[in-house]
Order: C-alpha cells, then sequence, then structure tokens
C-alpha cells in the first residue's frame, strides 16, 4: 500500500517525477474546471495562435462542471466527469505546459504517452461523492467562457482534495494494473 502523499500546486516535473501509479493524493492549492466545450475551446484558440484566457503552465485541470453553490457554501456538489471525452485535445493541452488532470475513466493510449513525454500524471476521484468532494472547495471563480454556466472555466482554491495516480509519467496505469491483480 501507497502512503498518502501531500502535494501542491502548480504541478512541477520534480512533482510528477515522484509520484506513481497507485498513489494516494491529498492535492492543495488551485486547479481549473473545464469539461468538453471549455477543452474544445481551449484547442482551438491554440491552433489558431491565439492567447489562451488561462495560463497552463503547472496547471491542473479538473474535469467537472459543478452545480451551483448553495447558499452559504462555496460551490454546489463537484465531481469528475468522464476523462476520455477530453482525449482528442489533452495531448495538445500538454504540449501547452499543462501538468496534471482530475476525472474518472481510462484514458487513450495517446494520451498515455503524451503524460510521459511532458512529464504530467493523471488523478482520478470517484463519481458518487462530489457533495463531499465540494467540501474540499475553499473558494471558486469563473475565469473564462462565462457563457458556458456550469460548464465554464472556473479557478478553485482546494485543501487536501483526495485523489489517486492513474496514470503516471513513466506510462503505469491503474486500470491495467487492477486488471493484472484481480484477474481470476
Amino acid at each position: 500500500m501507497n502512503k498518502t502523499k501531500r502535494i501542491e500546486t502548480p504541478l512541477t516535473d520534480d512533482t510528477c517525477e515522484n509520484l506513481r501509479t497507485g498513489d494516494v493524493v491529498l492535492l492543495s492549492g488551485h486547479v481549473f474546471t473545464g469539461r468538453d466545450v471549455a477543452h474544445r475551446k481551449l484547442f482551438e484558440a491554440s491552433v489558431r495562435g491565439e492567447k489562451l484566457p488561462i495560463d497552463l503552465r503547472g496547471e491542473t485541470m479538473f474535469y467537472a462542471g459543478p452545480t451551483p453553490a448553495m447558499p452559504g457554501r462555496v460551490i454546489g456538489s463537484i465531481g469528475p466527469t468522464t476523462s476520455s471525452r477530453m482525449d482528442q485535445f489533452t495531448p495538445r493541452l500538454l504540449e501547452l505546459g499543462m501538468k496534471g488532470m482530475i476525472g474518472k475513466g481510462k484514458r487513450s493510449s495517446e494520451v498515455r504517452e503524451a503524460i510521459k513525454r511532458h512529464k504530467a500524471v493523471y488523478f482520478g476521484t470517484m463519481g458518487g461523492v462530489a457533495a463531499l468532494l465540494s467540501q474540499c472547495v475553499k473558494r471558486a471563480e469563473v475565469v473564462a467562457y462565462d457563457e458556458l454556466g456550469p460548464e465554464a472555466v472556473m479557478r478553485l482554491e482546494i485543501a487536501e482534495f483526495p485523489l489517486v495516480v492513474v496514470n503516471d509519467m513513466e506510462g503505469n496505469d491503474l486500470y491495467e494494473r487492477a486488471i493484472k491483480i484481480y484477474r481470476l
């Protein structure tokens, strides 16, 4: 069993080099949220050579679209969406300096290769615990694509957000490892 690691954003090459598939991580600092449409907009802007509304260098994207906040709360429920929906855009965003991703589910071989090439990491978090995850969010603000409503890019300040490393920069994959371990 791997020891729980407490790390902070922004992520660096050194941070990513010290993370291995299966590591449990408590992440603090800030992350950006973004789903399919926001990723497409970032991708297309980069292809056109436009300045992006956020600087991706060292940043972590949480594939989520939170629900509206209840009175007295920072944010509503916020759980991961299926990461493979961002796979067509991810290699380009990694080229632009993105270092971390948070979501659920497997990533394509192209994304796993890009993670290795750009010294990045893919974290998984559990679906179904969105109300609990929202308690780790200390501040939230829309920073890009406000017209997308709950799917706008938000900057979240988080404290000890629980994650597990699914894909590390050595090319390891937690899903593939689990299949080998638990195959009968």
